[in-house]
């Protein structure tokens, strides 16, 4: 019904009101009672064997919401009727930011992808952590996605870092390092070695200093040459983070169905969805193989059928994450990829 009916409603509107207008439609239609339970009867996977403990915590199921849907935590109850075993939120920054000028949203309906440059747009923080401390369901787990406002140097990252990681600390499951984001002007830089170690071995520091710390993961891009993968293993394994999220957007632009010139017009920004799954599986089977299985991963790029979820868990990966695939594909995504 989703496919046939609201999908093609949703898709006459520009892609960034389009999200606006579910977010409310979701939120309104919980208000009423019964809705929520409705919603885990029909969404919700009836597997118990595909619960996984993982860093210590304990997935309902291996699929999960990917950063960039929830930004600022304003749906993660709602969404979680919908059959996710973990919802991350964010991106996350100290401060608040508008982001990057609008069109930053763009469907490639031919390739099933969307590109995006929305640069961080979030309301901060403490604005997420407000609604964070009303959280009611424990069971599904939650993920903070950490990153820095685009005013603050590089060079000044970490304070950002930093930042977000203490006050979301009480609040979320584990968190995630975002710096491969293409969206942010040089954020990828802090994707080199020493830069990277250096940021990564500071907020392994911090966690260390609260009495239950959380598991760090590190998100990275699907555009990192094999020896960058390298450089990203040893650096893992240094510092001890907990784990890796493979991958974020790309930049690359090659075979697409969609025509050159509208490619063209759209200009810069992230591409996600279909034609990212082959590199994000590809990365995942080098990290894998490369770190002997040693280094926890979290698949994210182009999942949309069951066989995809598939090929990422045969590739190396624990867990999986859904974006542009749950857009296409609906609310009951997760239990067809599970069935």
């Amino acid at each position: 019904m989703y496919k046939s009916l609201f999908r093609p409603l949703f898709f006459r509107l520009s892609p960034e009101k389009a999200h606006h207008f579910t977010f409310s439609l979701i939120k309104s239609i919980h208000k009423i009672p019964g809705v929520a339970a409705v919603n885990r009867m029909l969404f919700m996977p009836s597997k118990a064997s595909e619960e996984l403990e993982l860093f210590g915590l304990k997935f309902p199921n291996r699929i999960g919401l990917a950063a960039g849907f929830d930004k600022d935590g304003k749906l993660f109850e709602e969404l979680a009727n919908y059959g996710f075993g973990f919802i991350e939120v964010g991106t996350v920054t100290p401060v608040a930011q508008a982001g990057n000028p609008q069109p930053r949203l763009f469907r490639l309906p031919a390739d099933g992808a969307l590109i995006n440059r929305m640069g961080f747009n979030n309301e901060g923080v403490e604005a997420l952590v407000t609604r964070l401390r009303k959280r009611k369901n424990h069971r599904v787990i939650i993920g903070g996605n950490i990153g820095k406002n685009k005013v603050t140097p590089n060079e000044n990252a970490l304070d950002d870092y930093r930042i977000c990681l203490q006050a979301l600390h009480p609040h979320v499951d584990y968190f995630v390092v975002n710096v491969s984001s293409p969206n942010t002007p040089n954020l990828r830089e802090l994707q080199e070695k020493e830069p990277l170690k250096a940021l990564l071995s500071a907020l392994k520091e911090d966690n260390a200093s609260f009495p239950k710390p959380r598991p760090i993961l590190l998100k990275i891009a699907p555009d990192l040459t094999n020896s960058q993968l390298d450089d990203i293993i040893e650096i893992v394994e240094e510092t001890k983070i907990d784990g890796l999220i493979a991958t974020n957007t790309t930049i690359s632009r090659e075979g697409l169905n969609t025509d050159a010139a509208t490619i063209e017009a759209i200009g810069m920004g992230g591409l996600s969805g279909k034609p990212v799954r082959a590199r994000s599986t590809e990365v995942i089977k080098y990290l894998s193989k490369n770190s002997q299985g040693r280094i926890p991963i979290i698949a994210v790029g182009g999942i949309s059928t069951a066989a995809d979820y598939h090929e990422k868990l045969a590739a190396g990966a624990s867990l999986v994450q859904v974006y542009t695939g749950f857009i296409y594909e609906g609310p009951g995504m997760v239990k067809k990829l599970l069935a």
